[in-house]
């Protein structure tokens, strides 16, 4: 059997972004893991969290799948302090060595020293921005893809080992007319290549 932890990565703000989108994609990310027969356990960050049961949660983990919107171009400032308590947390015993690099051996390098290469993890973003300003020399991102545009996140998992699966994001969700049905679709066949 696969352990997969979801961690929900959303921030609460009232009237704003009260977290309803990024909880129907954990939601059908847990449906989809239970179905398929994969142990499932849950953060959410913005309800609090102790950071060595978090440890364990990402000790105990072969897949971690990380729903978040975007914030100001990153990550929610509570996701951001998550990632630094806990990726700080397991350093010697469960996220990383070191940097890698080693006086005896140059043939180490930068970003080598993770202990979670046993490990996988998928990002599943929520964005205002309309994906047409993706991939596109002359969008607001200049040319990146959702994935570029959220390096630092994929490298913060690389850093410490673990390989990438295919990302998900949903765009234009404040437009009004987002067909959810059909996002959660995607979002399943995303989950389905991803882990099946």
């Amino acid at each position: 059997m696969k352990n997969v932890l979801i961690i929900n990565g959303h921030k609460y703000y009232e009237g704003i972004s009260e977290g309803k989108l990024n909880g129907a994609f954990v939601q059908k990310a847990k449906e989809f893991f239970t179905t398929n027969g994969f142990e499932v356990k849950l953060t959410e960050i913005d309800k609090g969290y102790d950071v060595q049961e978090e440890l364990e949660k990402f000790a105990w983990a072969d897949f971690i799948l990380f729903q978040y919107p975007t914030n100001w171009m990153g990550v929610p400032w509570i996701a951001k302090k998550y990632i630094d308590e806990i990726f700080s947390g397991g350093a010697g015993t469960i996220t990383y060595t070191n940097d890698g690099r080693s006086r005896h051996d140059l043939s180490k390098k930068y970003g080598s020293g993770g202990l979670m290469n046993d490990k996988k993890y998928m990002l599943s973003i929520t964005y205002n921005c309309p994906s047409c300003e993706f991939d596109n020399k002359d969008g607001f991102f200049e040319g990146l893809s959702v994935d570029q545009a959220n390096f630092a996140v994929h490298k913060t998992f690389q850093f410490c080992g673990a390989k990438q699966l295919q990302t998900y994001s949903v765009h234009d969700v404040f437009k009004g007319d987002l067909d959810l049905d059909s996002e959660l679709k995607k979002f399943e066949a995303t989950l389905q290549r991803n882990f099946l």
